[in-house]
């Protein structure tokens, strides 16, 4: 059984949650306002985190740009409101690892939460040898990645992300496929998930030497890790 906190301000949905978990062998912890749920994130006794953008206190964004900064790298599962496209994109630049708008049916809840899960897990890293490509080293077994011998501190999305790249250097991989390597989870309509995670990723790495990009989108088709020297 693992324990994950939700941090949200409806008592109500929090105690619905907490009995649909239990039959999932989760056991949900609730804080209902932005300060207390930074203070029990940063407790890290939690296998992932479920945080509502609207909270008071403390804006759900604004605790979880305080995690990331605190250098936690817990999951974090935000919950959005239906349509909120900016609130959306901002999480996740902030370092969420995916979002659920609300309202949501719970099932559909407690598959994201899994697909979380097994990131963090390392469950969906793929096999365990270490990956080298040029400056880039990824270790799948402790799931931490340097960058010319420096530590690069990435999410679970980030890292599988990375991690489908590196294993397929060179060859243009689509979106679609992205978003279920990374998020474990088809790609919706509209959804820009990815993309955002792409840009991360470019930026936490940054450039090869001699300023050459690392990851290139092909218009219409996805996105290709380029190997030093070549040209998409």
């Amino acid at each position: 059984m693992v324990s994950v906190l939700l941090i949200d301000d409806d008592t109500e949905l929090s105690k619905l949650l907490e009995e649909y978990l239990q039959s999932e062998q989760v056991n949900l912890e609730a804080a209902h306002d932005g300060p207390k749920g930074l203070e029990k994130a940063l407790s890290h006794q939690y296998a992932a985190v479920i945080l509502d953008v609207m909270l008071p206190g403390m804006s759900g964004l604004d605790v979880l740009k305080q995690l990331r900064q605190k250098g936690s790298t817990v999951p974090v599962l935000m919950l959005t409101a239906r349509g909120s496209d900016l609130d959306r994109i901002l999480g996740l630049e902030l370092g969420a690892d995916d979002y659920l708008p609300k309202p949501f049916n719970p099932r559909e809840l407690v598959a994201r939460l899994r697909a979380v899960l097994r990131r963090s897990s390392g469950a969906a890293a793929g096999p365990g040898h270490p990956v080298h490509l040029a400056d880039v080293e990824l270790h799948p077994e402790s799931r931490s990645v340097t960058c010319s011998g420096k530590p690069v501190i990435l999410t679970g999305a980030e890292f599988d992300l990375l991690s489908t790249f590196l294993r397929n250097p060179g060859k243009i991989i689509s979106r679609e496929d992205l978003t279920q390597a990374a998020l474990g989870r088809p790609m919706s309509p509209m959804d820009r998930s990815i993309d955002v995670h792409v840009s991360n990723l470019r930026r936490k790495l940054g450039p090869y030497d001699g300023s050459q990009e690392r990851i290139k989108a092909i218009r219409g088709s996805g996105y290709v890790y380029l190997i030093p020297g070549e040209q998409a």
